[in-house]
């Protein structure tokens, strides 16, 4: 098996976002097919509202939202086990 010596860790990081937003796309296109329903399942969590800071002449918005699937895990996984072979 391959190590990960000379490996950029920014592919890594580049797979694993890759494998979220596909594994999350997989999740919602399957969510009313009743034997992949559970794909869709999780949890979200991060700022219900946004935070503002009014400076006068400035305003910044601050906001994080994070939606957890089982789907975006698999593919997280998946992501990992790309990385792994190259």
């Amino acid at each position: 098996m391959k190590g990960t010596a000379g490996k950029n860790s920014w592919t890594c990081g580049l797979l694993i976002l890759a494998g979220i937003v596909l594994g999350g796309f997989i999740g919602m296109l399957v969510q009313n097919i009743s034997g992949f329903s559970w794909l869709n399942y999780g949890q979200s969590f991060g700022l219900d509202s946004p935070m503002v800071i009014n400076l006068g002449i400035l305003v910044i918005t601050f906001g994080l939202s994070i939606h957890i699937t089982i789907g975006s895990i698999f593919g997280i996984l998946l992501g990992i086990i790309i990385y792994r072979l190259l």
